[in-house]
């Protein structure tokens, strides 16, 4: 009898030992920057979700928010919802004779109707609106302010680059350097803060600067942010603490976009 349960438990332990393997398995793409693991989207259309700006997601389309906005008829403060589909490709989508026609008698009685009702402001990231929900709204960019070119940048933060840029489809976008978790991440240039989350998978906690017209610069992997959508910031700003939120190591990823597309930091950042 003692042998038969010395038997049973020895069994069991062997049988939970394999389930606990099979939980630990290690995760493979953490720290690689391909177009899956960046979220990168290439389709036609995208369905606005939970979380979405349209800075975030021209950055994973690749395109200058400008660009999005003038295709999509959003004007500024670039307000989207919940549920928006928004066209990415330069084209639009085919339609049949009969949804065309469809849509050209609303665009004809529409202009017969009143003016249009101005959209409320909202301060919230997210609420409800006649079962309509409102994304994160994107800064609003003022002309005036962002028009001036970025006349020098700085390192985001002091370490080795372990990893440069590549512009292969599924290269490195941007540069990495290696450092100590809670390290200061700076603001490479002045600007203004136009995301700041974790919902571009692959890139942790980021952060998105706006620095004019025509410039982004990214943050990644960040353990901690200590900056907010809509901040202005100055160069050198401490913005967030170096982390490995989405990588296998403690790091920045750091980016620089020239109009929706990425460039090679090094060419902008002083040599050291």
């Amino acid at each position: 009898m003692l042998f038969s349960r010395t038997l049973c438990l020895l069994t069991l332990g062997f049988m939970l030992a394999g389930c606990s393997n099979d939980r630990a398995a290690p995760v493979k793409d953490a720290g690689k920057y391909t177009s899956k693991t960046r979220g990168s989207i290439s389709s036609n259309l995208y369905t606005v979700a939970k979380g979405d700006t349209l800075y975030s997601i021209s950055w994973r389309a690749g395109l200058d928010p400008k660009t999005l906005a003038q295709r999509n008829n959003i004007a500024p403060p670039y307000t989207i919802f919940v549920g928006q589909k928004l066209r990415l490709g330069a084209t639009k989508p085919a339609t049949n004779s009969n949804s065309s026609t469809k849509a050209t008698a609303k665009a004809s009685s529409a202009k017969t109707q009143s003016k249009p009702v101005a959209q409320k402001k909202t301060n919230k990231s997210l609420e409800s609106n006649n079962s309509k929900a409102y994304a994160n709204k994107s800064q609003a960019v003022n002309k005036s302010t962002t028009s001036a070119a970025v006349k020098t940048w700085r390192w985001p933060t002091s370490g080795r680059v372990i990893k440069g840029f590549s512009a292969a489809e599924s290269g490195n976008k941007g540069i990495d350097i290696e450092g100590n978790r809670g390290q200061k991440i700076l603001a490479s240039a002045p600007g203004k803060v136009v995301y700041a989350g974790s919902a571009l998978r692959g890139y942790g906690q980021l952060v998105i600067v706006k620095h004019n017209d025509d410039f982004l610069s990214a943050y990644a992997h960040n353990s901690l942010i200590r900056v907010k959508e809509k901040d202005s910031v100055k160069a050198g700003q401490h913005i967030a603490d170096m982390g490995d939120t989405g990588t296998s190591s403690t790091r920045l990823h750091f980016e620089i976009r020239y109009k929706g597309k990425s460039v090679d930091p090094m060419k902008y950042l002083p040599k050291r």
